[in-house]
């Protein structure tokens, strides 16, 4: 399959992967021949990105850390603490924890699978999933740098729950008043809770902070941000640069990381960013490309450790479509081939 900007998608062609809702329901499955009223009803819904399938492209399987069961299961539970919060009554926290405990056994079973940020989002399910990556994307880089069990529960907890001031309607970020920033009032929402670590409260508290002083709501400096929190601000920064479109043009996944790395040791942690470049795909397959020879074509496959040298398949076909060729670049192997331009 192939991951695609809805714009190029037409009639008659096949979802490659399935839309889910907020609440775990399904929108579109997997399978299904789009119509021009469901590429509307997509486009009215704030999707810009699907996958589609591709029969030059079968066999190529998109790596998943998580499961969609386990993506359902997460994106239920975080409906239903949102609805708490805003409901003004108190959330289960014991139920926020045994979708963790699901969580992070499957982040365990799959931690040499690259990231892929590839989960199709809407208007409706987009501040669940960020919550799942950023939590995801965490643990990988708390399991990089060694941390225990009890250690990796405490910051997944916080990771997902990183942004659950934001549902409070006292929250402006915009305020003079930092007690009104969402980090503040999610620290205020998390401290209380006796069964949490109050390190997950500091999670939420801390991760718009940045090592040089200038970050939000109190302006600390590096030693004074804990590294959960640390290690949060670097994956909610990547996802937001990927799907956030309030700064502007979404960055594709490797402008991202060079985005990111020119911020080390001034508002990210070098160490965190380190671990962080060692779980990401940077060319994530699916993604269509030109390489410096002019060919194009679409990354089938990675290499863990060489993130920027992916597996190339280049199909050439005649005006009628019919396929001349089928061929595959190892840029491993390939040492005077580049990557020039994701299309």
């Amino acid at each position: 399959m192939k991951y695609v900007h809805l714009d190029s998608v037409e009639a008659g062609q096949y979802l490659g992967r399935t839309i889910y809702a907020s609440n775990g329901a399904i929108l579109l499955s997997e399978n299904v021949q789009l119509t021009v009223f469901m590429i509307n009803t997509l486009n009215r819904i704030g999707v810009t990105m699907i996958y589609i399938k591709d029969p030059n492209l079968e066999d190529v399987e998109i790596p998943e850390i998580l499961s969609d069961e386990t993506k359902r299961l997460v994106m239920t539970q975080m409906g239903q603490t949102f609805a708490s919060i805003q409901s003004g009554k108190e959330f289960n926290s014991r139920n926020v924890s045994m979708s963790i405990n699901t969580l992070l056994d499957e982040i365990m079973k799959n931690r040499d699978v690259l990231v892929q940020l590839n989960d199709i989002r809407t208007q409706d399910n987009q501040m669940y999933i960020h919550a799942m990556n950023v939590c995801m994307m965490s643990v990988l880089i708390g399991m990089n740098m060694g941390m225990n069990a009890t250690q990796l529960k405490d910051l997944a907890m916080g990771a997902l729950l990183h942004d659950i001031g934001k549902v409070e309607l006292l929250t402006d970020d915009e305020s003079e008043d930092p007690r009104r920033h969402h980090t503040w009032r999610g620290f205020e929402l998390l401290k209380n809770k006796r069964e949490f670590n109050l390190l997950i409260a500091h999670v939420a508290f801390q991760h718009h902070e940045a090592l040089n002083g200038e970050g939000v709501p109190r302006g600390i400096l590096s030693e004074e941000i804990h590294l959960y929190g640390k290690i949060t601000a670097v994956a909610n920064m990547y996802d937001n640069l990927l799907f956030d479109m309030s700064a502007g043009r979404r960055k594709l996944p490797h402008e991202a990381c060079e985005y990111m790395l020119a911020l080390a040791e001034t508002k990210l942690d070098r160490d965190v960013l380190i671990q962080f470049l060692k779980i990401v795909s940077i060319y994530p397959t699916g993604t269509s490309v030109r390489l410096t020879n002019r060919e194009t074509g679409v990354v089938v496959g990675q290499h863990r450790g060489l993130p920027t040298r992916p597996i190339i398949r280049i199909v050439k076909q005649d005006a009628t479509d019919k396929v001349l060729e089928i061929k595959e670049i190892d840029l491993a192997k390939e040492t005077t081939l580049f990557i020039e331009q994701v299309l």
